[in-house]
């Protein structure tokens, strides 16, 4: 990876009451905030450490800015397809804002001479600026990084030892960047956009959580015991007692009828794809379940589907479902990582919200103009 140091713009906090509110509108705001002196600009160029600490864990990375013909070239992975008419929304955004507010999440295999460079700076320097989060009971740590010896040696870590990294978080941000690169390219006075604002976190320092799906599946096509009789085919059914999630890759829960079931591929189905490197629970369902059964020919499109994150727990899932009469959820079991980068490898693609990784970033807390 060719990784850069950058002249970063950063909040100044004698003017920031409400973090949680501030940081919440700089995606829409920020061309107004930052007229109205609410964002300063470094003194020089650097790489930034950031830490996020919650009541768990911390996780740790760093901000850079990475040629864009890494994406370009494909050695930052996609594991999602893009879509067109959002590509040229986020284009739009940066031209108007001329600025990166958020960086784009990206994970790379674990690298001990970066890992412990990381630490001993975090151990031997003062912060650049730390903040709280209310809502999230999350405080976000900056280090600046700005002596020439350390950041060549991130820069040549990162360059040697770094030969592919896989996009976490931001897929339609990197494509649009990549596009308004290829357009502005030899063009006079257009804004250049030769880099991407990056947050690089090692795979040791991402967590991969559940992303959940809720269903309205019923209608006079297809009743409740209708629907049991076609899961039974694929599936192998067994009552819960109590709620929970699955325990295992190709195992469900599936709530139903204010009921809880453990759900498992039975063996045949899984056959038919020994052949794959790789076979994602939500692929199966959405092939074997919402389109064979539940007649949802595009998931990307269909408004009966509604995407829960893992972490909003069990109690928001029945929520759902209780609203209306005719819901079924279905919790997976959290895409393994090393699944996401065979898949990624491969050139493939895998299902829209199959993955809820953490740690989530915040709008406007580092950004790089252009």
């Amino acid at each position: 990876m060719r990784i850069k140091p950058f002249q970063a713009v950063y909040p100044d906090f004698d003017f920031i009451a409400s973090p949680d509110s501030f940081f919440g509108t700089v995606k829409q705001d920020y061309p107004e905030y930052s007229k109205n002196g609410f964002f300063k600009k470094t003194a020089q160029e650097a790489i930034y450490i950031y830490q996020i600490k919650n009541s768990r864990r911390s996780y740790t990375g760093i901000i850079v800015c990475t040629d864009i013909l890494d994406y370009i070239d494909g050695d930052i992975k996609k594991h999602e397809n893009t879509i067109a008419a959002k590509e040229q929304q986020q284009m739009h955004l940066l031209i108007a804002r001329t600025a990166m507010v958020k960086p784009v999440l990206i994970c790379y295999p674990d690298v001990e001479e970066i890992n412990m460079l990381v630490k001993k700076y975090i151990k031997s320097n003062e912060k650049f600026y730390s903040t709280t989060f209310d809502s999230t009971q999350e405080v976000h740590n900056f280090w600046e990084v700005s002596d020439g010896d350390t950041i060549q040696k991130l820069q040549e870590l990162f360059e040697h030892k770094i030969t592919e990294s896989y996009i976490a978080d931001g897929h339609h941000r990197c494509a649009a960047t990549a596009l308004l690169h290829t357009r502005t390219q030899n063009k006079k006075n257009a804004k250049s956009c030769n880099e991407l604002l990056s947050a690089y976190f090692p795979s040791s320092e991402l967590e991969i959580h559940d992303f959940n799906r809720v269903v309205e599946a019923f209608s006079n096509t297809c009743s409740l015991t209708q629907f049991l009789v076609q899961l039974s085919q694929v599936c192998d059914i067994e009552t819960m007692k109590e709620p929970a999630k699955p325990s295992k890759k190709h195992e469900m829960s599936m709530y139903i009828n204010e009921e809880w079931y453990k759900i498992s591929w039975k063996k045949s189905v899984l056959k038919k794809y020994k052949k794959e490197k790789v076979v994602l629970d939500a692929t199966l369902l959405d092939e074997k379940v919402l389109k064979d059964i539940i007649g949802i020919e595009d998931i990307r499109t269909d408004l009966r589907i509604k995407y829960v994150e893992g972490p909003k727990g069990i109690e928001d899932i029945v929520s759902r479902c209780t609203k209306k009469e005719n819901r079924i959820a279905f919790l997976l079991y959290p895409v393994e990582l090393k699944d996401l980068m065979k898949i990624a490898d491969d050139n493939k693609i895998m299902p829209p919200k199959s993955t809820w990784f953490e740690p989530r970033m915040k709008n406007g807390l580092l950004v790089k103009e252009i």
